[in-house]
């Protein structure tokens, strides 16, 4: 399973408005599009998506490139005006699991570390 982020910097006094945004749930359906897990974290200074799924790259690329996807594009509209710079994408370059966790994907078994910097850490 792959995972991916897309972190934003917010405009300052932006918070509420981007939690009244996030209140209003995914603009898509995350299990439609082929996503395991979806989550959305907000401080006072960022906001980050992230994503979790198989092919989580090629599904996101197919997220956004979707001209059809009427309600992703009003989202994105609604966003802009409280996002400074670009949003960028953060790969993960490292991944914990307690051993015997079985997660939401029954993906018991020893503990699985991940590193991208190395690849000694990588049990998958």
């Amino acid at each position: 399973m792959g995972r991916l982020a897309i972190t934003a910097r917010l405009k300052s006094g932006s918070e509420e408005l981007a939690a009244d945004l996030i209140a209003k749930g995914a603009p898509f359906d995350p299990e439609e599009s082929g996503f395991d897990r979806h989550a959305v974290y907000l401080s006072a200074t960022e906001v980050v998506f992230v994503f979790e799924g198989t092919e989580v790259d090629a599904r996101m690329d197919d997220l956004i490139d979707d001209p059809f996807r009427w309600m992703l594009s009003d989202a994105f509209k609604e966003w802009r005006p409280l996002i400074e710079d670009h949003p960028r994408i953060a790969r993960e370059r490292y991944f914990w699991e307690r051993p015997g966790s079985s997660g939401a994907h029954g993906r018991g078994g020893g503990g699985r570390r991940r590193s991208g910097s190395s690849g000694r850490d990588r049990h998958e």
